[in-house]
């Protein structure tokens, strides 16, 4: 599963250099590029499930460092800076990785792979956990992953299909839960669609299949749909 990542940098050739690494690294999809902050926490509101951050430190306006501060539950960041003093600031603040401008393909990879072989590990450790939580009807209910069907969000409300029929309807976010999967039993196909990779029976032009259901797959999310099944 590819790694979804903004570039956030007020330089148009860092953007440049950042995109050519990128398309040489098959795991990373580069969903946007920032030119400053506030693009950026934009982007995290409407992009979804955004994993990764190549995040500058001098932006006019919010610094990086300031940026990421400002996130309740930020991404993996790798900053990329031509600053060496803030590197202790930045490793504080829990960065995956530092890269000093201007850096070789080479120091690139060693930085993402760092992330790769992290969100991995989060991974295996969700799926060992086995289930996640969500508040409804005034309870706080238990859901074992292998229960889940989809998910769906209507409006201000989130709809979890059980494989035994049930449904729990409950206020908090499809973006919020999302947080909470590990990332290879789940699979966002949809701005307000997520299903369990075990109940996806197959593809078929812009709806994906499941056991008494056909769900829209949204266009921003088809390549990596697709990718998860070539």
């Amino acid at each position: 599963m590819k790694i979804r990542c903004l570039i956030i940098d007020d330089e148009t050739l860092a953007h440049d250099v950042i995109e050519s690494y990128i398309k040489e690294f098959p795991l990373i999809e580069l969903v946007r590029k920032c030119n400053n902050a506030i693009e950026a926490l934009e982007a995290l509101q409407q992009e979804g499930n955004i994993q990764l951050l190549f995040l500058d430190i001098k932006m006019p306006g919010l610094s990086g460092i300031n940026l990421l501060k400002s996130l309740p539950k930020a991404p993996d960041i790798i900053f990329t800076t031509a600053y060496p003093q803030h590197a202790v600031e930045g490793f504080e603040l829990n960065a995956v990785d530092y890269l000093l401008k201007p850096f070789s393909f080479e120091r690139f990879l060693l930085a993402v792979n760092k992330v790769r072989h992290k969100i991995e590990l989060e991974s295996r450790s969700a799926a060992a956990q086995g289930y996640f939580t969500v508040k409804a009807d005034k309870r706080i209910h238990k859901l074992n992953f292998e229960d889940v069907t989809y998910m769906n969000s209507i409006g201000d409300y989130l709809k979890i299909f059980l494989k035994n029929g049930k449904v729990i309807i409950t206020g908090e976010t499809l973006k919020s839960i999302e947080e909470s999967l590990p990332s290879n039993l789940f699979l966002r196909i949809h701005k307000s669609y997520i299903v369990a990779v075990s109940s996806i029976l197959y593809i078929e032009g812009n709806q994906l299949v499941i056991a008494g259901a056909s769900l829209p797959i949204g266009l921003k999310y088809k390549d990596q749909v697709i990718d998860r099944f070539a």
